[in-house]
């Protein structure tokens, strides 16, 4: 079981380390457009999804990538915990 939870902490990890580098590439002209990019956009949006819609940017900033690697980081944290419990 403590197997099951380790993988799955570290896919959490991972897969906030990818919403990072997203997050990131909009600073960089023409990144979201590069092979890496749309590998990026296919599998952080539909996370992203959800916050933006109950979220509204502040003026040209947009806070929910914020809000959602915040939540990413409390699942995990219960993931964590759950680990030690078994």
């Amino acid at each position: 079981m403590g197997l099951i939870f380790g993988i799955l902490s570290q896919v959490l990890v991972l897969y906030s380390y990818a919403l990072i580098i997203y997050i990131l590439l909009s600073w960089f002209p023409n990144a979201r457009e590069s092979g890496i990019g749309q590998f990026l956009a296919r599998i952080c949006e539909p996370y992203l999804e959800p916050f933006r819609r109950f979220i509204p940017p502040l003026g040209m900033i947009d806070i929910s990538p914020i809000v959602a690697i915040l939540v990413l980081n409390f699942a995990g944290r219960g993931v964590y915990a759950l680990q030690n419990m078994f």
